[in-house]
């Protein structure tokens, strides 16, 4: 067919109609994938689909919109990302809206509740099909995320539980056990302990697991070696608080044979400091961290630490989101579901059995 010259122009529908011999009304079922596309000919298909590539057809997706009120869009805030939690969390969320055809709308709120506040309206002006938000920082009005249901947006939470929303998480209570089982078993019972801040959701939950291990050993967790991570809205400040305490307990001659840290971040401060103070890790003093991110491995030592199955965590959430999807375009219900995800011991170089010469023992 003739092009005309100068400016490249869009390729239509009726371009590809033209080209290959069907009227429009043929050719848009079978690009619309319409539901009357299963009475086509799978022959008359193939020539159109044909066609429409090799002229370069791309769909409309405004026009499509109109049609079909279908954005296939999610939209997916994340309370911030330079935590080291949420990048294995956003690749696992990634690669399953792009199996599933969908593009995320993506946000960063900061860590501020306007700006979570804010976003969240500007993703559903953009009429995204569903919601995901990952957070553990940050308290937000809950009858937010709650319209969201009166609005038929399905919506589910990485790391945060709600009790009008979906939720993934990882089960904190027994990766505390864990944590602490791997400890005692590598005989270590002077154990110091710095606990998460009380304004994330997973600090309750993982002491809870250190005590009742404690309490089913008959172990004697002492008060003076348990520390506490001051309440920040910075997701990195773990490491400079867990170098700080660890220092402080260095100063105090406290004796102890093995740190259980809150997170990654904060056992990799701890090991910091330790280091600076001549105490070899895990020579002198074996040190346990919590999530797994990127660089546990990487560290000197490597770190001994609870695994979350963060990309896991992110592809369980896009299913569940998909599945409310589903359900709203097939007209029926769908229920509120709470998954929780078992954590993993991954034993690496930083945790060792105790040795009772040690100088800090």
């Amino acid at each position: 067919m003739k092009r005309a010259s100068g400016k490249s122009q869009t390729v239509t529908m009726r371009d590809v109609a033209e080209d290959s011999g069907f009227s429009p009304a043929t050719v848009s079922i079978v690009l619309n994938n319409a539901p009357l596309a299963r009475y086509i000919a799978p022959a008359t298909k193939k020539r159109i689909e044909e066609v429409a590539k090799k002229l370069g057809y791309r769909p409309n997706a405004m026009a499509r919109f109109l049609r079909s009120k279908r954005s296939h869009s999610v939209g997916l805030v994340f309370f911030d990302i330079t935590d080291p939690f949420c990048m294995p969390v956003l690749r696992g969320i990634e690669n399953a809206l792009y199996q599933s055809s969908y593009v995320p709308i993506f946000a960063d709120a900061h860590n501020q509740r306007n700006r979570f506040e804010r976003y969240l309206e500007m993703v559903l002006e953009h009429h995204v099909e569903g919601l995901i938000v990952v957070a553990n920082w940050l308290v937000v009005d809950i009858h937010l995320l709650a319209d969201l249901s009166k609005r038929n947006i399905p919506a589910a939470t990485i790391g945060w539980e709600l009790p009008t929303v979906s939720s993934v998480m990882v089960d904190n209570e027994t990766g505390g056990r864990m944590a602490l089982d791997h400890l005692y078993q590598l005989g270590h019972r002077k154990i110091a302990f710095i606990r998460g801040p009380k304004m994330i959701i997973d600090s309750g939950p993982r002491w809870r697991g250190v005590q009742k291990f404690a309490h089913s050993v008959e172990l004697e967790i002492d008060p003076a070696l348990v520390l506490q991570l001051p309440d920040s809205f910075d997701p990195n400040s773990g490491f400079e608080g867990g170098q700080r305490l660890v220092e402080e307990l260095l100063q105090k001659k406290k004796k102890f044979t093995a740190v259980m840290a809150f997170d990654d971040l904060t056992a990799l401060g701890a090991i910091r400091a330790l280091t600076k103070a001549g105490v070899k890790v895990p020579e002198h003093c074996s040190v346990t961290g919590f999530d797994d991110v990127a660089f546990s491995a990487l560290s000197a030592p490597s770190l001994t630490t609870i695994r979350q199955p963060l990309e896991n965590m992110g592809t369980l959430a896009v299913n569940i989101v998909m599945d409310g999807i589903k359900a709203g375009l097939e007209k029926r219900e769908w229920s509120i579901v709470s998954q929780k995800m078992n954590p993993e011991l991954v034993i690496r170089d930083s945790t060792r059995a105790v040795s009772h010469g040690s100088s800090n023992d």
